[in-house]
């Protein structure tokens, strides 16, 4: 087996790339750098500047390294950017996702593995949320991850390959700080550029009817979340799925908006109190993977606590912002 990874250069994906590759697969990275840091990958592994937009660049990479499995993480994927620009996050995550797929149909590939999200979901009022919960996304970025997995499967059935979707809860921390995530859009390196810039972090409301009030989420290691594909991967290249297997990626654990921040104040030093704000407009109260179908069909669960993920993302902060 010869792997692409699509976004391969991205946080998740130089993660990916990184425990494939020290698993001895043999991988490919594609990425068009522009939420990219090359120097994430890890030595031997190629680099291909190019957008999954670019089908005859697909195709010539295909051909070039000999692959025969694609692991597809490229996406754009900011909730409020997909509001505001959504016919851009069509184009690139449904246009991109159906380019790369004509291409994978046309070169012979049968097994793709499609990085989803738990956004499909929506806001279901559940304690755990499972595979079989409805899916209702309430922007147009989950829209773009739910229409992902129809067309993935649709693709799946038309031209016989082999898929797995992904569904990822809140990925937060990093294998090394080099690999650390440097932009500040999900709620660990938001709390720390607050404090970075000597100011409080932020609770978007305090009234959910949650213990603490506080939304309530699954957050799951990166390098777990890498594990997980590396897992998928290897059972799509046994041969033995046919069709498609959906799974959530998750802890199944929630952990609340302030007993977060009430970690990073811990492993950082900074103990301020949160400031509470009002509450985000499609915010759920509670959002919590079941993990289970994971385990059974992947022999896969997440190893890492809240607390690892704090500290190993604040060593990456350090890193990348001279602290």
């Amino acid at each position: 087996m010869t792997w692409l990874i699509t976004g391969g250069a991205g946080y998740i994906g130089a993660h990916v790339a990184r425990a494939m590759a020290g698993a001895g697969e043999s991988v490919v990275a594609l990425d068009d750098l522009s939420a990219a840091v090359p120097e994430r990958l890890p030595p031997g592994v190629p680099l291909v500047v190019g957008s999954t937009l670019d089908g005859a660049l697909l195709e010539r990479v295909f051909k070039e390294y000999g692959v025969t499995g694609v692991v597809h993480l490229a996406a754009r994927k900011q909730v409020a950017e997909s509001v505001a620009e959504p016919i851009r996050y069509y184009r690139e995550n449904v246009g991109g996702l159906a380019t790369l797929l004509d291409a994978v149909a046309g070169a012979g590939i049968r097994r793709l593995l499609f990085s989803s999200s738990a956004a499909v979901y929506g806001n279901p009022d559940v304690d755990l949320i499972t595979e079989e919960t409805l899916c209702a996304p309430v922007n147009p970025y989950g829209e773009t991850k739910l229409a992902g997995e129809w067309l993935v499967r649709a693709a799946g059935r038309a031209h016989g390959i082999s898929t797995v979707c992904l569904r990822y809860f809140n990925v937060a921390g990093a294998a090394a700080p080099e690999l650390a995530d440097t932009g500040v859009f999900n709620i660990v390196p938001m709390v720390f550029d607050r404090l970075t810039r000597d100011e409080a972090p932020r609770i978007f409301g305090a009234d959910y009817p949650t213990p603490d009030g506080t939304c309530v989420r699954d957050y799951i290691h990166v390098a777990d979340l890498a594990e997980a594909h590396l897992a998928a991967a290897r059972r799509l290249a046994e041969g033995d799925l046919s069709g498609d297997l959906t799974l959530n990626i998750g802890r199944g654990a929630g952990v609340s908006v302030r007993e977060l921040i009430t970690v990073v104040g811990e492993v950082t030093g900074d103990r301020r109190e949160p400031v509470v704000e009002g509450r985000r407009p499609g915010d759920a109260p509670r959002a919590v993977a079941s993990a289970e179908r994971a385990a059974e069909q992947l022999g896969w669960r997440a190893s890492r606590g809240v607390r690892e993920m704090v500290e190993s993302a604040w060593r990456g902060w350090q890193l990348h912002h001279d602290r």
